[in-house]
C-alpha cells in the first residue's frame, strides 16, 4: 500500500481546487492529441502538389470523366448556388513537394486509425493497473513526438509519415482509456458528469483550433510550421501535467486536507489497496448497460463524424460555400458546443446532488438531447433546400447539442463499473472507431456523380435512423447503477442502495 503524502493545498487555493487542476488539463490534454490527429487533414492542401495530381487525373479520367460531368449536370433543380449569388471562387492553392494520389492521400489519412484501434485495451489495462497518469503522458508525448519529426521523416519518404501517424494513432488510443481511470478515482459521484465535460469537451476545443491554425500556419510559414509549432507548444503541458497530477487524491500534495477528505469519503478510497480486480470479461460481454452505452457510442460516433467530417462537404459541393467561408463555418459550433456541454453536466449533477434526479435519469437526459435534437436537425435538411444560412444556423445547433454526450453514453462507463472504466471505455471506443472509417467510404459511395441534395438526404436518412436507434437502445437498457461484477471477493454480491456513490465500499477490507 503506497503512503499517502501530506496534503498542502491547491497551487491555486480555494478558486481553483485540485480535482478541477485535473479536469483542466486533462481538457488541455485531450485538445492537444485531438488537434495533433486533425492537423495533417489541413496540412495536406499545402503538401501536395496539385497540378502534378490534376494532370494525372486528366490522363486516366477520359471518357469517365465527362460522363460524370453529365451526370451531375442532370439534376439542376438539385443545385444550389452561391450564398447572395455571389461567384465561388476559390483562392488558387500553391503546389507543395508531394506528388500523393487521392488513394494514398485517403491511406495516410487512415492509417491513425490503425495505430488507434490495436492500442486501447493493452494500455487500458496498463492505466487501470499501473498508472493512468503516466498513461496519459504517454499519450501526448508520443503524439508530440511524432508530430516533430513528421517533417523530416515525411521528406525522405511517405512511409516514415505512415509509421508517425500508426504511432501517433497508438498514443490517441491511450487518451480516453487513461482519462476515464483519473476520472474515476478523482471525480466525487455528484460532480462527475461536469468534470467529464470538462475533460472531454477539450476534443471538440483541439479539433476546432488545430483546424483554424493549421490553416494560418500552413498559409503563413509553410506547411512544415504546422508541426513544429503545435508540437513545441505541446511540451508545456508535458511538464505541467508531470508535476501538478497524481493518480488520485491520496497521493496529490498539491490539495486540501478538505478536499481530498472529501473526494476519498465520496468515493470509498480512503485506503486503497494496490491489487486491481481482472476484468470479468464474461460478465462485461453479457452485461445489458454495457451494451446500451457500445451502441449508443457507436451510432453516436457515426452523426458525429458525419457533423466533423462530412458536413464540411456538404457546405461546399451542396450550398456552395466558399473554402474560407467553410473553414470559419465548420469551426465556429464548437465554441457555443463547450459552453453548453458544461452548463449541463452542472445542471445534471446540481439536479443529482439535490435528489430531482438519479444517474441513471441524468445519463438518459443528456443522451436523449445528444440523439433527438441532432436528428430533427439533419430531417430539417433534408428539405431546407439552398437557403444558405438557416441551412448553416440547423448545423451549427445540431453540432451544439451534439457536445450532451460528454454528460450522457460516454462517462456511463464510470457509474456501471468504476474499477474497469478504462477498460469498458476502450472495448466501446474500438467499436465506435469504425464508423470514422465507414462514414467517408459511405458519403463517397452515394456522392460520386451524384452530388446534390437528394444524395444527401440518403446520407442524412441512415445517420437519422442510427440517431433513432441510440436513443431507443439507450433510453431503454441503459443505467446509471453499479453493476454487481464491479466488485470481487466478499463485496461482489453486496447489494448498491444509493446510485449515485457507486465505489462507496468497493475498496473496503474484506471482514474474515
Amino acid at each position: 500500500m503506497s503512503e499517502e503524502v501530506p496534503a498542502k493545498g491547491s497551487i491555486l487555493g480555494k478558486l481553483v481546487p485540485a480535482r478541477y487542476v485535473l479536469a483542466i488539463l486533462g481538457s488541455i490534454g485531450m485538445a492537444i492529441v485531438y488537434g495533433l490527429k486533425v492537423n495533417l487533414s489541413v496540412a495536406m492542401v499545402a503538401m501536395v502538389n496539385h497540378t502534378a495530381i490534376h494532370q494525372l487525373q486528366q490522363q486516366s479520367a477520359g471518357h469517365h470523366s465527362i460522363a460524370n460531368a453529365t451526370t451531375s449536370e442532370s439534376n439542376p433543380v438539385e443545385q444550389c448556388s452561391p450564398p447572395g449569388g455571389a461567384t465561388n471562387v476559390t483562392a488558387k492553392v500553391e503546389d507543395g513537394p508531394f506528388s500523393w494520389s487521392e488513394p494514398l492521400q485517403g491511406t495516410l489519412l487512415s492509417c491513425y486509425f490503425w495505430g488507434y484501434l490495436v492500442s486501447q485495451i493493452p494500455l487500458a489495462h496498463v492505466a487501470e493497473n499501473f498508472s493512468a497518469k503516466w498513461v496519459m503522458l504517454f499519450s501526448v508525448a508520443i503524439n508530440v513526438l511524432c508530430t516533430l519529426l513528421t517533417p523530416v521523416l515525411t521528406a525522405s519518404h511517405y512511409g516514415g509519415l505512415i509509421v508517425m501517424r500508426v504511432l501517433e494513432g497508438v498514443g490517441g488510443g491511450a487518451s480516453f482509456p487513461a482519462m476515464h481511470v483519473m476520472i474515476a478515482s478523482w471525480a466525487p459521484p455528484t460532480e462527475r458528469m461536469v468534470m467529464s465535460t470538462i475533460i472531454y469537451v477539450g476534443t471538440s476545443a483541439g479539433t476546432a483550433l488545430s483546424i483554424l491554425l493549421a490553416g494560418v500556419l500552413s498559409a503563413s510559414w509553410g506547411w512544415e510550421s504546422v508541426f513544429y509549432v503545435m508540437g513545441a507548444l505541446s511540451c508545456i503541458w508535458m511538464v505541467l501535467w508531470v508535476f501538478l497530477v497524481q493518480d488520485n487524491p491520496n497521493k496529490q500534495r498539491f490539495i486540501s486536507a478538505e478536499e481530498r477528505h472529501m473526494i476519498t469519503s465520496s468515493l470509498g478510497t480512503e485506503t486503497k489497496v494496490e491489487h486491481h480486480p481482472k476484468v470479468p470479461w464474461g460478465k462485461v460481454f453479457t452485461s445489458v448497460p454495457f451494451w446500451a452505452i457500445l451502441i449508443a457510442h457507436t451510432c453516436n460516433n457515426f452523426g458525429w463524424y458525419m457533423f466533423l467530417i462530412e458536413i464540411p462537404f456538404y457546405m461546399k459541393q451542396v450550398l456552395k460555400f466558399n473554402v474560407a467561408s467553410n473553414a470559419a463555418l465548420s469551426a465556429l459550433p464548437y465554441f457555443p458546443m463547450i459552453i453548453f456541454s458544461i452548463l449541463l453536466g452542472k445542471v445534471l449533477d446540481t439536479l443529482q446532488a439535490k435528489g430531482k434526479v438519479s444517474t441513471t435519469c441524468a445519463r438518459k437526459t443528456a443522451t436523449s438531447i445528444c440523439t433527438i435534437i441532432p436528428g430533427i436537425c439533419l430531417l430539417i435538411l433534408c428539405y431546407i433546400g439552398c437557403r444558405h444560412y438557416e441551412a448553416v444556423s440547423i448545423m451549427s445547433v445540431g453540432i451544439v447539442a451534439m457536445g450532451a454526450m460528454f454528460s450522457g453514453f460516454l462517462s456511463n462507463h464510470i457509474d456501471i463499473a468504476p474499477n474497469f472504466a478504462g477498460t469498458l471505455v476502450a472495448l466501446t471506443n474500438t467499436a465506435a472507431t469504425l464508423p470514422g472509417i465507414v462514414v467517408p467510404l459511405f458519403v463517397g459511395f452515394v456522392t460520386h456523380g451524384n452530388q446534390n441534395i437528394s444524395a444527401w438526404r440518403i446520407i442524412f436518412g441512415v445517420t437519422i435512423v442510427l440517431f433513432a436507434l441510440e436513443f431507443l437502445v439507450f433510453a431503454i437498457f441503459g443505467s446509471g447503477a453499479e453493476q454487481s461484477w464491479n466488485r470481487s471477493g466478499a463485496q461482489k454480491e453486496a447489494e448498491v442502495k444509493d446510485e449515485k456513490t457507486p465505489l462507496k465500499d468497493v475498496n473496503a477490507p474484506i471482514k474474515p
